[in-house]
């Protein structure tokens, strides 16, 4: 008697098909680790707005859900910052000037 050959299967395979083609649509389903934008900053001399910006920095290490995070505490801390200037005193009111006789 002849031992059976084995041959193409008629039974649907349970394993994911293999192949360069596999391994990319594998790959673009996942998404992309954070990466830096590499956008450049030139600072505005306010040491508190620097500091304010240099945050948002933090970004780009954190996925797309962190953002929202960042994004709102800089805003708030920009919002800080502007709030400040309105309280400062500003110069001297300029002294009524005196009627002439």
């Amino acid at each position: 008697m002849a031992a059976p050959t084995a041959g193409p299967s008629s039974e649907p395979s349970s394993e994911a098909p293999s192949g360069p083609s596999s391994e990319l649509s594998a790959a673009s389903a996942r998404p992309a680790d954070p990466a830096p934008l590499g956008v450049t900053r030139t600072p505005t001399g306010v040491a508190e707005i620097d500091a304010q910006l240099d945050r948002l920095a933090d970004a780009d290490h954190l996925a797309a859900s962190g953002h929202l995070e960042v994004y709102e505490d800089v805003h708030r801390g920009l919002r800080d910052v502007l709030t400040a200037l309105d309280r400062r005193p500003g110069p001297p009111a300029p002294a009524p000037p005196v009627p002439a006789s």
